[in-house]
């Protein structure tokens, strides 16, 4: 099977009419951008999974529900968006969301589509992603992956891949993938279609609920890359009443995120509260050990990092540098044109006493308050791959 392409040979023009397809028309899409009232008559974040029945979001359900979001003035809405895996940034683009949350690799291919978008908030400091094997079947050696095939649920997810594996020195073209659909790529690898399949922290605590027990090489303790991003329009942090939205916004995510921090299990029971079907697939167990996951992967070390969504730009560089190399993007991308850290020092600048507070006065059901949170953090990794 031959590579799937990711950038092709759309023009621009061209691409925004067949992204907004459905959505816009494309004789709206010179004014869509600039519809929105300033600086929001409406705020949208949207999924980059075609779904938000998952507990990845945890900082926004559990910052609702303590009232985080409340002095912002405008309405905060979550979508879930398409299944296809570029929709997130397809979106914010056009004017129909205002923030997205891609893969480094999906806000790469964004960059490279000429999107003018930046990374406003870099919620993954630790790469979330790792590869999915068929018990017995794992390997720490990723060059064993060439001439072999990689499921993935959604063709854009090649962007998260190559890189991935090129930092491991795989020659990435020598490594085959088949689009195995949203949300079926596991079950295809658990029924043989394939040798590995792309997973995240978080999501592998919801495959065991769902009875799909593989063993994983995991990136969050393997790979020097990062994972996702929220993307904003770049021009929307040049506008001093949007960027100071975003500042409020932001905060209110951060302290989301300190909240869970401090009490994973109430997180839980707040995205549970808003999901019953996700609450009866998993659990609170596996629930408890999903957000744990996804906490490793938020605060990265947070002794390095100037407070939650601190982007680390050297990382970032040898991203960019790295994916040059690949031709994932045909020029070179400075970090610092397209990351910024000008609404960090206000997204951390909230009361963290009274959050801890919050955190502990929270009251748990039973079944919650029974779950042993140091056990389940010894057991985060007991899927990896020995060695």
């Amino acid at each position: 099977m031959n590579k799937l392409s990711m950038s092709g040979n759309l023009s621009r023009r061209t691409f925004l009419q067949v992204s907004a397809a459905g959505v816009v028309t494309a004789s709206s899409l010179g004014t869509l951008g600039r519809a929105v009232a300033e600086p929001y008559s409406k705020f949208t974040w949207i999924s980059p999974r075609g779904t938000l029945e998952v507990l990845d979001d945890y900082p926004y359900w559990i910052g609702k529900k303590m009232g985080y979001f409340d002095d912002l003035g405008v309405e905060t809405d979550m979508q879930p968006g398409p299944s296809d895996g570029t929709a997130t940034v397809k979106f914010v683009d056009v004017g129909q969301a205002d923030m997205g949350f891609p893969s480094p690799g999906v806000f790469s291919f964004a960059l490279e589509n000429g999107m003018k978008l930046k990374s406003a908030f870099h919620m993954g400091a630790k790469d979330t992603f790792s590869l999915a094997f068929r018990k017995g079947e794992g390997t720490n050696d990723l060059k064993t992956l060439e001439g072999k095939t990689i499921l993935l649920g959604s063709a854009a997810w090649q962007s998260i891949v190559d890189p991935m594996l090129a930092v491991q020195g795989v020659d990435v073209s020598k490594v085959k993938y088949v689009e195995a659909g949203w949300p079926t790529w596991a079950t295809a690898l658990k029924a043989g279609q394939g040798d590995a399949a792309l997973g995240w922290e978080g999501l592998r605590a919801e495959w065991i609920g769902t009875g799909l027990d593989f063993e994983y090489w995991l990136g969050v303790q393997h790979s020097p890359l990062f994972a996702n991003t929220f993307v904003v329009r770049a021009a929307d942090l040049e506008d001093p009443d949007r960027k100071a939205f975003l500042d409020k916004y932001l905060r209110a995510w951060a302290m989301g995120l300190e909240f869970g921090y401090q009490n994973p299990r109430a997180a839980v029971e707040a995205v549970f509260e808003q999901f019953p079907t996700l609450a009866s697939n998993i659990g609170p167990e596996l629930g408890v050990t999903s957000i744990l996951q996804q906490i490793n992967v938020f605060r990265g070390d947070m002794d390095k990092r100037a407070g939650w969504g601190d982007h680390d730009m050297a990382a970032w560089q040898t991203f960019f540098d790295e994916i040059h190399k690949l031709g994932q993007i045909s020029s070179p991308v400075k970090a610092e044109d397209v990351c910024s850290n000008a609404c960090i020092e206000a997204a951390n600048d909230f009361d963290h006493d009274k959050v801890k507070a919050d955190a502990d006065a929270y009251e748990l059901t039973e079944a919650f308050a029974a779950i042993d949170v140091e056990k389940v953090k010894a057991g985060l990794y007991a899927q990896a791959v020995p060695g």
